[in-house]
């Protein structure tokens, strides 16, 4: 997973990733010269006592370290440039996958792993990346040169590397093989951090009225201390590995010092050949450390990008088709025939053989006991989510067949849980419509009577609107949302219990300004409220998502029994009357 997710997000950067393979070659036979121009002085000049050969030969070190110097920062800016750059890009894929998802899969993966993995697991990626350009491409061709430069000062002594190298290579892989099953448990417990925290943050009032602060510490303490569990043990991994790693290179060290000490006692080789021979070891052990931090990496990396591939490669339930419709007829008539839908795994569906037919001109109600399919309903109108059996029309056309930026243009929804951006009151208002004018803007939020309140805000339609609209009542947040839909202009409205925090008057005037600006547009209306919906053309009753009645508000009342159940659990005989 992780090679096919850097193969897919690398192939534009294949020329800078190419510049930095240069630069950290030229800088790795940089590296690789200075110690043979070293023995050189050593047995040639100092030994020799020939000044002027050491300060040439000085010069030209110099010469390769400036080189050097210079090729390891290019090489570094350009790998860290197209680092970002992928992490950048891995983002923007996830957030462009996630924006296809249909409710049903944002349900599957749910918010606080989106998130983690959006952030977090890219991340893991973007530093792995950023280690392999910067350190790991020089790591094995120092491996491999320090080698053949070892070879040529003393083959003998280069035996010791038969040895060195194994045994390191050996302590490396039983460390790293224990600690990509607590990388993956790691990831899973960092995403019910980042759930327990966002219900904790989101749920600040309930949890301050039901005084459950101690309880919701004691919840965060316990998924906290699962991270540090998982956290410790991949440090104790760590910390074994390191010593382990340095105390195979300081025997190494000493072995060398040792055996070449005797090389040198008898005429074998030279002490410049020694020195350098030593360094040569310290390189290609040096190497195999990079190569170390980076398999500490792999294993976190890896499971960072099955969690990425696994949303990369999830199809919405929601498909566009190949060749979609894309002009209507601007009616803005809608119809369900014969609609089924249940969610997967369910033992029931939640809707059954629905059969919905709404008119422009006019408005459609439905009412319904809790749980009775309702919203459901409503959200397959817009396509959140597709029928499993049945057709869902605007203006004639299946919803499937349609382009989703008309059908976003022709349907307008309010849902139950209205939500508003950060940004001002202007920006959530053009949310549907960039190009609206202020005048239109505050004819809408006439409409939906918010005008009072936002002229009251000192900076009127540039006040600010805090995440979720925080800073303002559920009412206002419901008036700003029908607000929001009114500036769309779309053909077909769609109501979730948009007035349930509204008042009485409120709710009435609201009412009755709609029914004025809308009054050529189809209007579908889903409500608790009796009196929200009672002077409906048309009112669907649900029960146990079946349609159980159809009619006016008098006609159900005089016919339906479920239905004058809910009226009269609201309302008095008389009043209802």
């Amino acid at each position: 997973m992780l090679i096919r997710l850097l193969r897919a997000h690398m192939r534009p950067y294949a020329g800078a990733i190419g510049l930095v393979v240069l630069f950290q070659f030229v800088q790795t036979l940089a590296t690789l010269y200075l110690p043979t121009l070293n023995a050189d002085i050593i047995d040639r000049g100092v030994v020799t006592g020939d000044t002027g050969y050491i300060v040439r030969e000085g010069g030209v070190m110099l010469a390769v370290t400036l080189v050097q110097v210079l090729c390891a920062g290019a090489a570094v800016y350009f790998g860290a440039r197209t680092a970002m750059a992928l992490g950048r890009d891995i983002r923007s894929s996830i957030f462009g996958r996630v924006q296809t998802f249909s409710v049903r899969e944002i349900g599957q993966f749910g918010a606080p792993s989106l998130i983690t993995r959006t952030t977090n697991d890219v991340q893991q990626v973007q530093m792995l990346a950023l280690v392999t350009m910067t350190l790991m491409v020089s790591a094995p061709i120092m491996c491999v040169g320090g080698v053949l430069m070892a070879l040529n000062q003393d083959v003998p002594l280069s035996a010791l590397l038969l040895v060195i190298v194994p045994v390191l290579v050996a302590v490396v892989t039983m460390v790293v093989r224990q600690m990509r099953p607590l990388f993956r448990s790691l990831q899973k417990r960092i995403d019910t951090v980042n759930r327990v925290m966002r219900e904790q943050i989101t749920g600040i009032r309930v949890v301050r009225a039901f005084v459950r602060d101690r309880h919701e510490q004691e919840r965060f303490a316990d998924a906290n201390a699962a991270v540090m569990e998982v956290s410790l043990g991949v440090g104790r991994l760590m910390a074994i590995m390191f010593p382990a790693v340095m105390l195979v290179m300081n025997l190494s060290s000493v072995a060398v010092m040792w055996f070449g000490g005797h090389r040198i006692a008898s005429h074998g080789m030279e002490v410049g050949a020694l020195t350098a021979f030593l360094s040569y070891l310290m390189q290609i052990l040096m190497s195999v450390m990079m190569a170390t931090f980076m398999f500490v990496l792999v294993p976190r990396a890896e499971v960072c990008a099955e969690r990425i591939m696994e949303v990369l490669s999830t199809d919405t339930s929601v498909t566009v088709p190949e060749r979609p419709v894309d002009t209507l007829l601007g009616h803005g008539d809608v119809e369900l025939r014969d609609v089924d839908f249940g969610y997967p795994g369910a033992e029931q569906p939640v809707l059954r053989g629905i059969d919905l037919v709404a008119h422009a001109g006019e408005t459609t109600a439905i009412i319904g006991s809790t749980g009775s399919g309702k919203t459901t309903l409503l959200n397959l109108v817009p396509r959140l989510f597709d029928a499993t059996r049945g057709t869902v029309l605007v203006d004639g056309v299946d919803v499937r067949e349609l382009d989703p930026a008309v059908l976003s243009r022709t349907v307008g929804m309010v849902p139950q849980k209205p939500y508003l951006f950060s940004g001002t009151v202007a920006s959530n208002l053009r949310y549907g419509n960039p190009g609206a004018t202020d005048e239109e803007l505050w004819q809408a939020l006439e409409i939906a009577q918010a005008r009072d309140f936002v002229e009251a805000m000192p900076e009127g339609l540039d006040a600010p609107i805090g995440q979720g609209g925080s800073n303002v009542s559920g009412g206002q947040r419901q008036r700003l949302a029908i607000a929001r839909a009114l500036v769309a202009r779309p053909e077909v409205y769609l109501f979730d219990d948009s007035f349930s925090a509204l008042d009485y008057a409120t709710d009435a005037a609201l009412r009755a300004a709609l029914a004025r600006e809308i009054e050529d547009a189809t209007v579908i209306i889903v409500a608790q409220r009796v009196a929200t919906i009672r002077g409906a053309d048309r009112i669907l009753v649900l029960d146990e998502g079946r349609v159980v009645g159809s009619g006016t508000h008098d006609e159900l009342m005089r016919d339906n029994q479920t239905y004058r159940e809910i009226v009269l659990s609201q309302l008095t005989e008389q009043e209802a009357a």
